[in-house]
C-alpha cells in the first residue's frame, strides 16, 4: 500500500478517535437506550419544553453515532478494496478506492471540526451585527461588502437570514446592520468572526488612491426560551423613532422602530420591523442574548479576552485583513490562515477561516494537539 494511502488512513483514524472521544462512543448505545425509554413515556409531553430538548439531544446522539459508524464502515470497505485490488493487480479498483479515501478524509476532518462545537450555546441561532469603523464613506461601503459576504455564507449553508435593523451610510453603504441567522450551529460557526475586519484597496469613489477601511463584527447567540435571563424594567429605557432605509430590498419606513438601552451595561439594541409590538419583542430578545453572551464571557476567559481585545474598529485591533491592492490576499491574524482567492471569500467562502479558528480557539488547542491528546 502506498505511503500516501497510509497517510490518508491515519488521518481518518485520528478523526474517528476524536469523534469517539467527543461523544463518549463507549457509552453512546447505553445512553441511546435511555433516551428511547424516556421517549416512550406517555407523560413526556406534559412538559413540552423538556420533551423538545430531550428529542433534540436524542437526535444529536443518533446523528453522531451514524456519522462515526458511517465513516468507520467506509474506511474499512475502501481499505479492503485496495488490498484486494493490489492482490489481483487491478490498478483501476485501487485508484477508485484511493480517491474515495481522499474524499472520506476531507469529510471526516469536517465532522471532526463540527464535533468541537460543543460549547453551551454553539448549537443556537445567532445575532450578527456589522458596524462601519474608521474610514468614513469607504468604511460604510466596506461594511456593506461584509454584509453581503455573511449573508451569502449563511445562505450557502441553508440558514435562514432575517434582517433586524439597518442604518444606511450618508453617501454609500451602511453605517450598521443587524441580522438574526437561524440554523443548527449558527452561533458556533460564526462566533469566531467577532472582531475588527480591515480592508485595503484602491478607492472606488473617484480618488484613485489606496485606502484602508475598518468595520467591526459582533456575534452573540440567540437565547433559547429555556434559558432564563432576568431584565429589571427599571434598568432599561425603550425609545421609538422613525427609521428609513436607502431603498431596494432592505427598504424600511416606519414610525415604530424600537431602541432599548440597558443602563447597567450600556448595551443598546434596535429593531426596525413594521410592527412596534414585534420590534419590542425582537429587541428584548436581542438584549437578553447580549446579556447572556456577557455571562458566557465571564465563564470563558478565552472568549472574554477575545472580546476585550477587539477594541475600536481601527488600527491595531483587526483580526483579519483583506488586501485587494497591491496584491490579493485575505489573512486571519490569529491563525495565520490565508488565501489569495479574495473574490471567493467576499462571496461567502469563509469555512476554511472559521474551521482554522474553531480548531484553535474553541477546543483551546490546535487540531493537531486535539488529535494527539
Amino acid at each position: 500500500m502506498r505511503a500516501e494511502t497510509q497517510t490518508l488512513i491515519s488521518e481518518i483514524e485520528k478523526s474517528l478517535a476524536l469523534l469517539a472521544q467527543r461523544m463518549d462512543y463507549e457509552t453512546a448505545p447505553h445512553r441511546l437506550e435511555e433516551f428511547n425509554a424516556r421517549v416512550e413515556d406517555p407523560d413526556l409531553w406534559n412538559d413540552p419544553d423538556a420533551a423538545q430538548k430531550l428529542m433534540r439531544d436524542r437526535q444529536m446522539l443518533v446523528d453522531a453515532m451514524k456519522t462515526y459508524d458511517g465513516i468507520a464502515q467506509d474506511l474499512s470497505d475502501n481499505v479492503e478494496l485496495i488490498e484486494m485490488g493490489e492482490m489481483e493487480d487491478d490498478a483501476e479498483v485501487v485508484a477508485e478506492a484511493e480517491a474515495a479515501l481522499g474524499a472520506l478524509a476531507e469529510m471526516a476532518a469536517q465532522k471532526e471540526l463540527e464535533a468541537l462545537l460543543d460549547g453551551e450555546a454553539d448549537a443556537n441561532d445567532t445575532f450578527l451585527e456589522i458596524n462601519a469603523g474608521a474610514g468614513g464613506t469607504e468604511a460604510c461601503d466596506w461594511a456593506a461588502m461584509l454584509q453581503r459576504m455573511y449573508v451569502r455564507w449563511a445562505e450557502k449553508r441553508g440558514y435562514k437570514v432575517e434582517l433586524q435593523s439597518e442604518e444606511p451610510g450618508a453617501e454609500a453603504g451602511i453605517k450598521s446592520c443587524a441580522y438574526k441567522i437561524s440554523g443548527h450551529n449558527a452561533y458556533g460557526w460564526l462566533k469566531s468572526e467577532s472582531g475588527v475586519h480591515r480592508l485595503v484597496r484602491i478607492s472606488p469613489f473617484g480618488k484613485g488612491t489606496r485606502e484602508t477601511s475598518f468595520a467591526s463584527i459582533w456575534v452573540y447567540p440567540v437565547v433559547d426560551d429555556n434559558i432564563d435571563i432576568e431584565v429589571n424594567p427599571a434598568d432599561i429605557r425603550i425609545d421609538t423613532y422613525r427609521s428609513s432605509g436607502a431603498g431596494g430590498q432592505h427598504v424600511n419606513t416606519t414610525d415604530s422602530a424600537v431602541r432599548i438601552t440597558h443602563h447597567p451595561t450600556g448595551i443598546v439594541v434596535t429593531s426596525s420591523e413594521k410592527s412596534q409590538h414585534q420590534n419590542r419583542d425582537i429587541a428584548m430578545k436581542a438584549l437578553k442574548s447580549r446579556l447572556y453572551q456577557q455571562e458566557l464571557d465571564r465563564r470563558n476567559a478565552a472568549i472574554n479576552e477575545a472580546h476585550e481585545s477587539k477594541g475600536s474598529a481601527g488600527w491595531g485591533n483587526q483580526i483579519r485583513s483583506y488586501v485587494l491592492q497591491p496584491y490579493q490576499m485575505v489573512k486571519d491574524l490569529r491563525t495565520e490562515h490565508e488565501t489569495s482567492d479574495t473574490k471567493g471569500v467576499l462571496d461567502g467562502d469563509l469555512d476554511a477561516f472559521m474551521a482554522a479558528t474553531l480548531a484553535m480557539d474553541v477546543s483551546g488547542k490546535s487540531r493537531a494537539e486535539a488529535q494527539a491528546e
